[in-house]
């Protein structure tokens, strides 16, 4: 049995669970709103939510997308019996989780999230190419212009109380300087690139794409900004066999075995930018007939 954590409207999700009803490989979503119970029957663990339940020595593999198991904590009204027993709880929701995480997988909820200042200098030590970067909590030693600000914890969206409103933080460049401090921010030296790359990364295997951002002022520095209008020229390619491997041996040392990885190509040099262990990689799937969401489900 194939377990999947992810969220109810997750399409990349649902590409991959096509090819697992092709091949009659039996499987179990689990979407994020879902809370278990942890129980026993015939001696052994029985997970149940009001709309799965599954034993855990079926489960053989399992893909991590989003979300994760959430647990029903019982409540009791004396205080000493209920702080033994919310202990106890902890420990066979640890358990459940270590059990799954040590089966056949893709990537895993404990390590979801990716420290991007670690990867960063796990990177430079690799032997990558990184731009420079740097924390701070002002702009007084920052090169206009020559200075990117980027969010320091992955992609964010910024959803409003109002209705049909929010927003996405983008990568830009420091125009001007500010007066004052501001909390602890990342910037990094812009690299004026030729081109972009994403690579997907799955259990020791490469796929890459090239991403022809610089062409359109409006994806210029950030290629997320899709111009509808006139779309970013996307090819596949190729990237040196000594990067792969170091890409390798990145993902190796960040216990992750998917992911996609982000570049930028100037010259002869390669520019190390980030992983996203839970990326997205249906549009480059699609572009370059790589076949990605079935190579997904052959894994699992």
């Amino acid at each position: 049995m194939i377990l999947i954590l992810s969220q109810n409207n997750e399409i990349t999700t649902t590409e991959v669970i096509k090819y697992l009803i092709v091949m009659k490989k039996p499987f179990i979503r689990i979407h994020e709103d879902e809370v278990f119970e942890i129980k026993t029957r015939n001696k052994r663990i029985f997970l149940e939510s009001s709309r799965s339940t599954f034993f855990l020595d079926d489960i053989k593999s399992l893909w991590y997308r989003r979300g994760g198991l959430q647990f029903k904590r019982l409540k009791y009204a004396n205080r000493s019996i209920h702080l033994n027993m919310t202990e106890t709880q902890f420990w066979l929701e640890d358990y459940v989780r270590k059990i799954l995480e040590s089966k056949r997988n893709i990537n895993k909820e404990s390590n979801s999230d990716v420290n991007k200042l670690i990867v960063l200098d796990m990177a430079r030590n690799l032997g990558f190419d990184v731009p420079d970067y740097f924390l701070a909590e002002n702009t007084r030693d920052v090169d206009v212009d020559k200075t990117i600000i980027k969010t320091l914890n992955g992609n964010v969206t910024l959803d409003e109380i109002r209705k049909n409103s929010g927003g996405f933080m983008y990568t830009s460049v420091v125009k001007d300087t500010e007066d004052g401090d501001f909390f602890i921010t990342f910037f990094q030296e812009k690299i004026e690139k030729d081109f972009e790359v994403r690579t997907f990364y799955l259990n020791g295997q490469c796929w890459s794409m090239a991403i022809f951002s610089q062409n359109d002022a409006q994806t210029k520095i950030d290629f997320r900004k899709y111009n509808e209008m006139k779309p970013n020229r996307n090819v596949s390619y190729h990237l040196p066999s000594d990067l792969e491997e170091k890409i390798h041996l990145l993902m190796k040392s960040l216990d992750l075995n998917s992911g996609s990885i982000d570049f930028i190509k100037k010259g002869e040099k390669y520019y190390f930018l980030e992983i996203n262990p839970i990326g997205q990689f249906m549009g480059m799937s699609g572009t370059c007939n790589y076949f990605l969401e079935q190579k997904i489900a052959e894994y699992l």
